[in-house]
């Protein structure tokens, strides 16, 4: 995989999470994914199809920062992984995905974007759109950790 990929995503989650959530993102070390189990409680997918490449992202939160970030952008207590917790995840998830495009475009990829998917669930599987290697990469905030994951191929 292009490794051109995966800052324009790193990027837009920390400023997503950031304007969004009040919330500030670290980044840990990225690393390949040698399976397909999710690492947190909810996910959400989203494909993209472009000019010069395609693939997926995935963001997994654990119940702790999702629970957090949640109650920070809807201004209410959250005290379970439900559907508005996989609905935060869902628009999460395609705000970061628009920015990453953005940024991508600025190279010269051209992307459509599908709607983003959520899943709920210890141990869920997590499926890309693409055979390529899949990078992922840790995230610390102060309500808990999230994992994103990048798969492209040219």
């Amino acid at each position: 995989m292009n490794t051109e990929f995966v800052n324009p995503f790193l990027e837009s989650i920390i400023n997503v999470l950031s304007t969004m959530a009040m919330t500030e993102a670290r980044p840990g070390r990225p690393m390949l994914k040698e399976d397909n189990t999710a690492r947190g409680i909810v996910t959400g997918v989203i494909g993209m199809t472009g000019n010069l490449a395609r693939g997926s992202l995935a963001i997994t939160f654990t119940e702790p920062a999702i629970l957090t970030i949640a109650e920070r952008m809807l201004g209410e207590k959250m005290t379970a992984v439900d559907e508005a917790t996989a609905d935060v995840v869902g628009e999460i998830t395609n705000m970061v995905t628009g920015g990453a495009k953005r940024i991508l475009s600025e190279k010269g990829y051209t992307f459509d974007m599908s709607i983003p998917t959520t899943i709920i669930g210890e141990n869920h599987s997590i499926s890309h759109r693409s055979s390529a290697p899949v990078v992922v990469v840790p995230f610390e905030t102060d309500g808990g950790n999230f994992f994103v994951e990048i798969c492209f191929e040219e």
